[in-house]
C-alpha cells in the first residue's frame, strides 16, 4: 500500500526529468511518509520550514491568518508540492499553515536530506530548480490575477485548475482563495 503513495511523486519527477532506476529508488527512500487526519496540521507558524511536502493522496491547505482573517494561498491536491516557500527558502520560521482539508498522506523530505541527494543525483537539483522557478512565475501570476481579473473570472481559472477539488472542500475555502466573500461566491456560481 506505500509504494502506491510514492507513484504520484516519480510521476511528476519522471516527467520533467530523466533518472535511473537506482536514482528513483535512493529518492523514494529519502522520503517520509505523514499521514494526516481531517484539519490536522502539518506546519504551524513559528515552526520550523525545513520540509518540502509532496500530496500522494488527499488534499491540504496552505494559508496565513491577515487582520484576523484567514487567507488561502493554495490548495495542494495529488502531485502537488506544498511549502512554506518563503520560510523554506529563507531558512526562517514559517509564517504560514499547512492543514489537511481531507484525510490525506504526504511524503516530506527534509532539507538537509535533499540537499545531500542534489550532490548524489545532479538531475534532481535541476528539478527542483525548475519547480522552485515555477512556483514563484505561479504565485506571482496568482497575484497578478488577482489584481486584474474580476471574481467570475478567478473564479472560473479556479475551476479549469482544480477541476474535481470544488466538490471536495467547503465554499468558504474557496471564497478565501479568490479572495472573495462565500456570499458573493453562491452568487456567481449561481448566475453561472
Amino acid at each position: 500500500m506505500d509504494a502506491d503513495y510514492y507513484a504520484p511523486v516519480l510521476k511528476v519527477l519522471t516527467d520533467h526529468t530523466s533518472f535511473t532506476i537506482g536514482q528513483l529508488s535512493k529518492i523514494k527512500e529519502s522520503f517520509k511518509i505523514v499521514r494526516l487526519h481531517k484539519k490536522e496540521y502539518l506546519l504551524q507558524p513559528g515552526s520550523k520550514a525545513d520540509s518540502l511536502y509532496f500530496v500522494a493522496s488527499g488534499c491540504v491547505r496552505v494559508f496565513k491568518i491577515e487582520s484576523d482573517r484567514e487567507v488561502i494561498i493554495q490548495f495542494g491536491v495529488k502531485g502537488s508540492c506544498v511549502s512554506d516557500l518563503q520560510g523554506y527558502l529563507g531558512k526562517r520560521p514559517s509564517e504560514q499553515f499547512i492543514q489537511a482539508i481531507e484525510p490525506s498522506v504526504v511524503l516530506q523530505i527534509h532539507r538537509h536530506r535533499l540537499e545531500r541527494l542534489f550532490d548524489e543525483i545532479p538531475p534532481l537539483e535541476r528539478f527542483f530548480r525548475i519547480k522552485f522557478e515555477n512556483a514563484h512565475s505561479e504565485l506571482q501570476e496568482r497575484h497578478l490575477v488577482n489584481l486584474s481579473r474580476n471574481a467570475r473570472e478567478r473564479y472560473e481559472q479556479f475551476r479549469n485548475k482544480y477541476k474535481d477539488l470544488e466538490q471536495r472542500i467547503p465554499q468558504y475555502m474557496i471564497a478565501s482563495y479568490l479572495g472573495i466573500t462565500k456570499e458573493f461566491l453562491s452568487y456567481i456560481r449561481r448566475s453561472h
